[in-house]
């Protein structure tokens, strides 16, 4: 079938050149946070035990809330971790789609062949902020990335923006 005689009619889509989802980093798995929260809460309940038995009967509360607490930040760490960046190149597309944690939606849609890739360095962390940079905007991307694993992709994304400005290549049948 021909794209003249596809019932939609639509071309053939284009080649991905380049796909990365990029998600920010958890090392405390479910299983961790059950064993941390455990800790916090039997660590404080055996404080406020002692503090009870001295006759200071009032520091089982702020102990208490002491784990609240520490439960809260944990959870709006884990709501933090629905973040992430979408980044796709094909041969006449970039684009970057971005999902905040509370699930807002932003996008931007550049032209690879327009498209430079800027770096923010330091001499003793690395690569610190990584830029896409077309017709004067300046997005920053892989913002959850380590130092290292930002010089990874952005050797990736390089290849991948080159062979887009190369163009289509076509084999000979």
């Amino acid at each position: 079938m021909t794209a003249q005689n596809r019932p939609d009619n639509d071309p053939l889509p284009e080649p991905t050149l380049f796909s990365a989802i990029i998600t920010p980093h958890r090392s405390l798995s479910g299983t961790g946070f059950v064993l941390v929260m455990g800790l916090v809460g039997g660590l404080s309940f055996a404080g406020g035990m002692f503090f009870f038995l001295l006759g200071a009967w009032p520091v089982i509360g702020f102990l208490g809330l002491d784990v609240l607490l520490v439960y809260w930040a944990f959870r709006a760490n884990y709501r933090a971790a629905a973040a992430y960046e979408e980044l796709t190149v094909t041969p006449s597309e970039l684009r970057l789609r971005r999902v905040s944690h509370r699930g807002e939606v932003a996008e931007w849609s550049l032209n690879p062949l327009w498209t430079q890739i800027d770096r923010e360095t330091h001499d003793e962390y690395g690569l610190l902020r990584l830029f896409l940079v077309s017709r004067g905007r300046r997005l920053a991307v892989a913002g959850f990335l380590s130092p290292k694993e930002k010089e990874s992709f952005a050797a990736a994304l390089a290849v991948a923006l080159g062979e887009a400005r190369r163009g289509p290549t076509r084999a000979i049948v």
